[in-house]
């Protein structure tokens, strides 16, 4: 099975694999498509209609060219559902890389709330005029939603990070949650959501990295957690809150760290397991991380190869999520840089 072909199956084994919807029949398509357009429905009841504030600026104190930290992506990278820039994503990260780099982190938002992959083309040649040192990339949500072939949506996401590679700026890419657990979404169609969304994932993955990047699994993060958890929701149950965000955060803020070359070794001492790093092919890379929350993939060589008998060999690292600054501290962070540049 070629790299292709491995990618292939995972967009489709959900669709076609274990009676889905292909072979469902026209009762189940239409029962589907009812579910699907009363989950929207409720989901826009109580969506927000406008983003937070963006939260653009510098963060940390120390000295130094700043670091720049550009975030593409939808909704999810924007922080839709809570109303304070400190507690969006992208603040969150660049407070907690400030920390850890002992240098101000300057922070560019450009992710659009309802964007798909097709809509990153755009936002790369924004944060290209940014030169940044490192792009965090949160996407796929509304491609499964929309149904958006799953080849058509991850050929877009590789070229967005070729791009960004290419012009020598590391990428984080934080794939598709797991729309599974999505409240107002109703049986059968949220088991078809967890698959797709799932498959999404670990195509992503697999695109990521073999364009140059690095993957943090948010799926099964923010699903066992968000389906015991209410708390982690907002008000609309389909974007995270508050604590969501932050969840999503902590275990997008080391691998972010670690690009850069500011990830203490010592973080990722004495954790009796949690950290495996283990290098596999990463067809197999990735349906393993699509699984495993905050789970890290990453090109890898073996014997001085990059690529082996079943393809591109890949990194897989889970590390323990990194405590992150409280939205109070992270708008701190922004106002002593202010302050700090002012002066």
């Amino acid at each position: 099975m070629t790299r292709t072909d491995t990618a292939r199956w995972l967009a489709t084994g959900a669709a076609y694999g274990g009676g889905g919807v292909g072979i469902a029949g026209a009762a189940l398509v239409a029962l589907l498509r009812e579910e699907a357009r009363s989950a929207r429905r409720k989901v826009e009841a109580r969506t927000h209609k406008s983003d937070p504030p963006s939260g653009d600026g510098l963060y940390g104190r120390g000295g130094g060219e700043p670091i720049v930290l550009t975030v593409l992506g939808d909704s999810s990278a924007v922080g839709l559902g809570v109303h304070r820039a400190a507690e969006t994503p992208g603040v969150l990260v660049a407070a907690g890389l400030a920390e850890l780099a002992e240098r101000p982190v300057r922070l560019v938002r450009l992710a659009v709330s309802g964007a798909r992959a097709s809509d990153l083309d755009a936002q790369v040649d924004r944060a290209l005029a940014e030169r940044p040192a490192v792009a965090v990339i949160m996407i796929g949500a509304n491609d499964v939603t929309s149904r958006t072939p799953t080849p058509v949506s991850v050929g877009h996401l590789t070229d967005a990070v070729r791009r960004l590679t290419a012009a020598g700026c590391e990428v984080v890419v934080g794939t598709c949650p797991d729309l599974g657990t999505i409240r107002p979404i109703a049986q059968p169609l949220r088991t078809l959501a967890r698959r797709w969304s799932r498959q999404m994932a670990a195509a992503q993955t697999i695109a990521v990295v073999e364009a140059g990047g690095r993957s943090v699994s948010l799926g099964s993060l923010l699903g066992p957690a968000f389906a015991s958890d209410q708390s982690m929701f907002s008000v609309d149950e389909f974007h995270p809150s508050a604590a969501g965000y932050a969840a999503a955060a902590a275990v997008l803020l080391p691998s972010v760290a670690d690009a850069l070359g500011v990830w203490p070794a010592r973080a990722d001492r004495g954790l009796r397991g949690l950290r495996r790093d283990t290098v596999r092919p990463v067809a197999r890379a990735a349906a393993r991380a699509a699984n495993r929350p905050g789970t890290e993939v990453q090109p890898a060589e073996v014997a001085g190869s990059d690529t082996g008998p079943w393809g591109p060999w890949a990194l897989l690292r889970r590390r323990r999520p990194t405590e992150m600054p409280t939205p109070e501290e992270a708008a701190d962070a922004g106002t002593a840089a202010e302050a700090s540049t002012s002066g």
